[in-house]
């Protein structure tokens, strides 16, 4: 069998942390900054741990020897 290659995008857009769980940026903060809060601008800031639900396929599909 071929070997399981993790894919070059989840590289650079998941990291997983000492105890499985995946990290990512937050969605919604590459455009149209006008028409966000203050407050969501705000808390869109830094990284968050992903739900396990999602995590899990990141994972299995797209990290598959991380």
């Amino acid at each position: 069998m071929p070997k399981m290659k993790t894919k070059s995008g989840a590289k650079k857009r998941f990291k997983l942390t000492a105890s499985g769980k995946v990290k990512a940026g937050h969605a919604g903060k590459r455009h149209g900054m006008i028409k966000r809060t203050n407050d969501q601008i705000r808390k869109k800031r830094g990284t968050r741990v992903l739900k396990e639900c999602d995590a899990k396929v990141v994972r299995k599909k797209f990290l598959p020897n991380g």
